[in-house]
């Protein structure tokens, strides 16, 4: 199992100096107020990535977590709420309100492209009246990316709030979460932040903590309640064990991304993802979407007389390495390149095209030259 190659769309591959720091000795997280210190710290250095100087949490729960946590924390029964659907994630929020007797009210478009502003705002001249909204930033089962930089103001225009699942968008992609009026920001560790899964980091901005402060009726639940972590520092108290050698481990990786430059490791995943894709067109693959490409994953079409699943078996069983296919509707239909965190080096996406250019000719697909080759001619 430890031998396999991994080039998923998340879980990334982690680097060695933060394997090593998840295995050093520990304190009791509990009682030590140095801890206490320590994970602030670790917030503070994820709100700087990330651009809010609003609270930031680190929560013991894969990025999920975090996507119930926001819904939980804010519905109420009969809350009307806009979720905001071009993906399979963008629709899964629906499946969050209605757990929490809210009224999930859907704005359904082509998963093949991202949301037209324009849309969204003749929709919302007419029908306005929502307690929050929630958007994702890049859906990973086809890698659309939306454009937070202009839907989150237009809802906030509205007094709506604004929920963003950007587990696979965090550090791949810009996130001004202060500028673009973002109220509880979503991401997780083990996507382009390149840490272990398990954790979920949450910004919430002052104007969510007041309407959860301002509930009429008490949030259902104890580990979904993000009220639960108001005033932990001055308290110094957490409301559960922190899993303190994750986020030790999550503190390098967070390190590695602040000696990098989120300006650098931005540009990094936008090199290899532009370059990527202008090889795949010319090599003859179809990519899955019309427009949005996201910077952290490329979905590309595979030919029905191969399949996406039957590629990434032959992928596993003869170069040990692990890629992934889709979800739902896509699972196969679509193969997921996912250039994201560490994944996004050009040593690593080499040899995934490599492998992908042997695969899909010893399958009978016959492509357009070389992969690499076509690659390296847009990656300068």
């Amino acid at each position: 199992m430890k031998d396999k190659i991994v080039y998923t769309a998340g879980p990334t591959n982690v680097r060695e100096n933060v394997r090593q720091a998840r295995s050093i000795e520990t304190t009791n997280p509990d009682i030590d107020l140095e801890f206490v210190e320590f994970y602030k710290q670790t917030c503070e250095k994820m709100g700087s990535i990330i651009n809010t100087k609003n609270d930031v949490y680190i929560l013991s729960g894969e990025g999920i977590l975090g996507l119930e946590s926001a819904c939980a924390s804010l519905t109420e029964a009969g809350d009307r709420v806009l979720v905001i659907d071009n993906g399979i994630f963008g629709k899964g929020f629906e499946d969050f309100v209605s757990m929490y007797d809210g009224e999930p009210i859907l704005f359904s478009k082509t998963h093949k492209k991202d949301i037209n502003i324009y849309e969204l705002e003749k929709f919302l001249e007419k029908d306005n009246n929502f307690k929050y909204a929630t958007i994702v930033h890049c859906d990973t089962p086809t890698g659309v990316l939306n454009d937070l930089s202009k839907i989150c103001p237009l809802l906030k225009k509205y007094n709506i709030l604004t929920v963003v699942d950007s587990v696979a968008g965090m550090v791949g992609e810009e996130l001004l979460v202060d500028e673009w009026k973002i109220d509880i920001a979503l991401g997780g560790s083990q996507k382009a932040i390149s840490a272990q899964p398990g954790l979920t980091i949450v910004s919430i901005s002052e104007d969510a903590k007041k309407c959860i402060k301002n509930r009429k009726s008490k949030i259902p639940g104890f580990y979904c309640n993000l009220n639960i972590w108001e005033g932990y520092y001055e308290k110094k108290y957490f409301p559960y064990t922190m899993p303190i050698s994750d986020i030790i481990s999550l503190d390098k990786a967070l390190d590695n991304i602040l000696e990098e430059g989120i300006e650098n490791v931005i540009s990094r995943h936008e090199k290899i993802a532009l370059a990527t894709r202008k090889a795949l067109r010319d090599y003859g693959i179809e990519l899955f979407l019309d427009k949005g490409y996201s910077n952290t994953v490329t979905a590309i079409t595979i030919p029905d007389n191969i399949g996406a699943l039957n590629l990434t078996k032959y992928i596993s069983d003869n170069y040990n390495t692990i890629i992934g296919a889709s979800l739902g509707e896509y699972v196969n239909k679509i193969l997921r390149i996912g250039h994201m965190g560490e994944n996004a080096k050009l040593e690593k996406i080499i040899y995934i095209l490599d492998i992908l250019d042997n695969s899909l000719k010893d399958l009978g697909f016959e492509g357009k030259g070389c992969l690499v080759s076509l690659f390296n001619q847009y990656y300068n």
